[in-house]
């Protein structure tokens, strides 16, 4: 029966390699990352927050965007960067669930404040004359809390749900942090629930922010074909979609890649690639593509460095 197994207190993160050599430079390269990510998005929370001129929805929602990616990345980068140099490379099994609360919590934050800012868009350009009144400093308030309840309660769905799971067997997690899938292959008894849960909950959830995004960007184009004759204006509001677009390209296209596949030994590899694009690759370009496309940034920023 249940009582001759014992079941697993704590996990063994193995990581993405086990060679030395390769371990120090990626040591190397994820800490210099790390770095740049803190710092970048902590100098746009620091410009957007100090800068009166960018007190308008758009930035605020940047400026949450900004927080998430620090916040993001802090929950596996820090671990990994800690594993690389320890011989053992263990996490409590409490670490382990909290590890994948908090991803799943801000990454589907981060998906709903992408189609928000979509959204923001979308009322900026296609409804100006009612933009205030709708994307009032209550409502954008009201809009980003929303955010990051909904990515919460998201996320302890699926921590909750994993942590019933019987672990009996081996405790070694073939990834650099603790994911729902990596533990799923683990768990003993069964998971179906939890897969189900995993395709359909969050998929729905994956595609129908990614529909809502893609909608407004979809009618924001549309309308400024046919509605604006001045082409300045016209690439003016392109170039700002072209670089939300960019980042939510970058957001969607390993989600809808990784969660729709079941989880199987094989696909455990690309499963790394994609951990990576989100824990590394968009945090460090989120605030570049918004950055350095904009101009209003790019003089705050100026102005912030005049008063130093």
């Amino acid at each position: 029966g249940m009582l001759n197994q014992t079941s697993v207190t704590e996990f063994l993160l193995l990581g993405l390699t086990d060679i030395q050599e390769v371990q120090s430079v990626l040591f190397v390269v994820f800490l210099t990352i790390y770095f740049v990510i803190v710092a970048g998005n902590g100098a746009i929370l620091m410009i957007v927050i100090s800068d009166p001129r960018l007190h308008s929805p758009m930035y605020f929602f940047l400026a949450n965007l900004s927080c998430l990616d620090i916040c993001y990345s802090t929950v596996t980068l820090p671990k990994m960067l800690e594993n690389s140099f320890s011989t053992h490379k263990t996490i409590s099994f409490v670490g382990c669930i909290s590890q994948l609360h908090f991803f799943h919590f801000l990454g589907s934050t981060e998906a709903t404040l992408l189609a928000v800012m979509a959204l923001d868009r979308f009322v900026a350009i296609c409804r100006p004359l009612h933009y205030n009144v709708i994307m009032n400093h209550q409502h954008c308030t009201q809009m980003a809390s929303t955010t990051w309840v909904i990515g919460f309660f998201h996320a302890l769905l699926h921590s909750i749900m994993t942590s019933h799971l019987n672990f009996c067997g081996s405790n070694q997690i073939r990834h650099f942090f603790c994911d729902i899938k990596p533990l799923l292959e683990l768990a003993c008894g069964n998971i179906e629930l939890n897969q189900w849960l995993l395709n359909t909950v969050t998929g729905a959830i994956a595609i129908g922010l990614f529909l809502l995004t893609i909608l407004s960007y979809f009618y924001i184009i549309t309308y400024l074909i046919f509605k604006t004759n001045s082409c300045s204006m016209l690439h003016r509001a392109l170039s700002t979609c072209a670089s939300h677009f960019m980042v939510v390209s970058l957001l969607y296209a390993p989600v809808i890649f990784t969660y729709i596949r079941p989880a199987t030994g094989s696909s455990m590899d690309q499963d790394w690639v994609i951990a990576i694009m989100y824990t590394v690759v968009t945090p460090v370009l989120n605030p570049l593509i918004y950055t350095l496309r904009n101009k209003e940034v790019k003089k705050a920023l100026i102005r912030m460095i005049r008063r130093k």
